[in-house]
């Protein structure tokens, strides 16, 4: 639970810092009140920013409300140098691939079948209209204010050349990855291994994603991410959610998760950003996966994303960045953690499956057919592909390559365990 910290006329303002500056030593998550009135005008007036008028909405099993919105009343519009844009409805142009979408790859006792989103159960979302998990009270009140919700924490981002310990007890933030650096990279591609990672504590998650980076690790650090994440703080239970995220600044002040900011232009009426996936891999049975592509539009500059199928779902328009409005420097596939315990003890919120690398198939969390696009706008096997991993007896990765599967990794772990105490 977090701490709140009510202002009052009673109180010093010394007081306050430190119970702040307390809860940032043990890493809870500490929300500074407003007064009660004030605070729902403010809550209120976000909701009604987010929450667009919906020509249909759709009742999810999972208690998600899906609203279908016109497609150009979507919150991307509200942004101000997207006034006057024109929806690029398809890509210019589309990379040429390696693999084979349509191949099955997956050993599922039952025969392959599509992962979808659960809403779906109950409806679609008409033409000319896309769908969009509408924000509620009790998401926005779990945030560490308004202005913070739908954000990442600033520092999460794996950066493989430092794993100083003190960074790890700093951030909170674990990853097991793999990764190339030292070229310019116009998109990447995987197909992600898809599970239902057990969670500690509320205001911890567990995702896999891949990362396009561009610029240094400092202060304005762009990044495009994509993947599916498990956060009870962001979306109130423990379910598996496709998500992305953006930032051009390093998590400071630009971007968010999925729609919940304007950034990321939504042209597809049949994936929901942030809606739950289902079915997901078990232990030992049926293994699932989701297939993400992220590339940069060779003519306009938008970075567009593509996920399972061949669902196009939209695009990130290039004024948004500084650095990836040329090409990114970086590419990262892997899986993050939040740990907030005190006093150096570790989380045992799982990472993946929740099991080491080395159980393998059926049991691990993998990513396979790893891709990059290059400037002749081709997708390509990756070269020098390194990992990283701050607490390999937490979370490991181990990478190998095959006919099949190309260039792939199996990756995560338990976090808290004999060797990971």
């Amino acid at each position: 639970m977090g701490a709140a910290v009510h202002f009052s006329s009673g109180r010093s303002r010394r007081r306050v810092a430190a119970v702040l500056f307390f809860c940032g030593l043990i890493s809870l998550s500490c929300a500074v009140r407003l007064p009660v009135s004030k605070q729902k005008l403010e809550v209120q007036k976000h909701l009604n920013r987010l929450n667009k008028p919906a020509l249909k909405t759709i009742e999810s099993p999972d208690g998600d409300i899906i609203d279908c919105v016109h497609i150009s009343q979507q919150p991307a519009f509200d942004h101000p140098f997207l006034k006057d844009h024109k929806l690029q409805m398809r890509p210019s142009y589309h990379p040429e691939g390696l693999y084979d979408e349509n191949k099955v790859v997956t050993e599922n006792k039952e025969g392959t079948k599509l992962i979808t989103q659960l809403w779906h159960i109950n409806g679609r979302c008409p033409e000319d209209t896309i769908p969009i998990r509408r924000t509620k009270k009790d998401d926005v009140l779990r945030a560490s204010s308004v202005k913070r919700y739908g954000k990442k924490h600033h520092r999460s981002i794996p950066k493989p050349r430092s794993a100083e310990p003190d960074l790890i007890n700093q951030s909170g933030h674990q990853h097991a990855i793999a990764y190339v650096e030292g070229d310019r990279y116009y998109g990447a591609k995987a197909t992600i291994n898809v599970w239902e990672p057990k969670i500690q504590q509320p205001n911890e998650f567990s995702l896999s994603q891949l990362w396009i980076l561009g610029g240094s690790f400092g202060e304005d650090l762009n990044s495009i991410e994509a993947g599916w994440q498990v956060s009870p703080d962001l979306y109130g239970d423990n379910n598996t959610r496709l998500f992305t995220y953006w930032t051009s600044d390093a998590y400071q002040a630009t971007g968010c998760y999925n729609l919940l900011c304007s950034g990321f232009i939504q042209i597809n009426s049949e994936i929901a950003m942030g809606a739950s996936i289902t079915p997901v891999s078990a232990y030992r049975d049926s293994q699932y996966d989701i297939s993400i592509l992220v590339w940069k539009d060779p003519k306009e500059g938008n970075w567009w994303m593509q996920f399972s199928n061949g669902y196009v779902l939209g695009y990130w328009p290039s004024f948004l960045f500084s650095y990836l409005g040329d090409s990114a420097s970086m590419i990262e596939w892997g899986g993050e953690i939040v740990n907030s315990e005190p006093d150096g003890q570790h989380t045992s919120t799982q990472m993946g499956s929740g099991r080491f690398p080395e159980e393998g198939f059926g049991k691990s969390s993998y990513f396979r057919n790893i891709q990059i696009v290059d400037s002749s706008n081709n997708l390509k096997a990756p070269k020098g592909l390194g990992t990283f991993t701050e607490q390999s007896n937490c979370y490991d990765v181990q990478t190998g390559s095959n006919g099949d599967w190309g260039h792939y990794f199996y990756f995560g772990g338990p976090g808290r365990n004999p060797n990971c105490p």
